[in-house]
């Protein structure tokens, strides 16, 4: 059984071969060069889209990571303390990850206040959370962090990738449809041709 996978993975990788251009057969047609000749371009596309995408995901890493830090500038952290405990506690928006709860904190101006904000499901009442404030004191949602900047960043990156592989597929399968249809057209030429010899050969 093993022999005949061995033997059925040799045939495959050199279909694979043969299919890339690799070794000489009188039977390839322009048609066939054409085709190989495009399938290489879009390998060759495929494998330069590597780091373009991880170009593309660092420049929107680098950009959220900006933007967060303009953020962190303008806003004040305190330290605040919940009210309640998120147990029991749903998001707020529907599919969010993160409920809602009360907490209490003192603003820059050393007012006591109270604001809702997100905390993971299970913290307990009277847990100290950081809370981030705007100029007048209202809290506001925490800057993105480095670690969620450049899991978007990859993400943008996988994405590109994929998406690029994908379109170059669909435009090779596209190529390949007159390249066929011309192939169809000389076999059937070829064959009106051989046909009545063979025909008469079998008489």
């Amino acid at each position: 059984m093993s022999t005949v996978m061995h033997r059925s993975a040799e045939l495959w990788v050199l279909m694979q071969a043969r299919r890339l251009g690799f070794g000489r057969n009188s039977l390839r047609r322009p048609s066939d060069r054409i085709e190989t000749a495009l399938l290489w371009c879009a390998l060759i596309a495929a494998l330069l889209m590597i780091p373009v995408g991880a170009a593309v995901g660092r420049s929107l890493q680098t950009f959220l990571d900006a933007s967060a830090a303009r953020q962190r500038a303008s806003l004040h952290e305190v330290q605040g303390k919940t009210l309640e405990g998120s147990d029991r506690g749903v998001p707020a928006v529907p599919g969010a990850a993160l409920p809602m709860v009360r907490v209490s904190y003192v603003d820059p101006q050393g007012v006591e206040r109270v604001g809702m904000r997100s905390v993971v499901i299970g913290t307990k009442a009277g847990a100290a959370v950081p809370v981030w404030l705007d100029q007048s004191g209202n809290i506001v949602t925490t800057p993105r962090s480095k670690s969620d900047s450049a899991a978007l960043g990859g993400t943008l990156s996988l994405f590109t990738v994929l998406g690029s592989w994908l379109v170059l597929w669909g435009l090779f399968r596209l190529a390949r449809v007159p390249l066929d249809r011309r192939r169809f057209r000389e076999w059937t030429a070829e064959w009106q041709t051989t046909a009545p010899r063979w025909q008469r050969g079998q008489r």
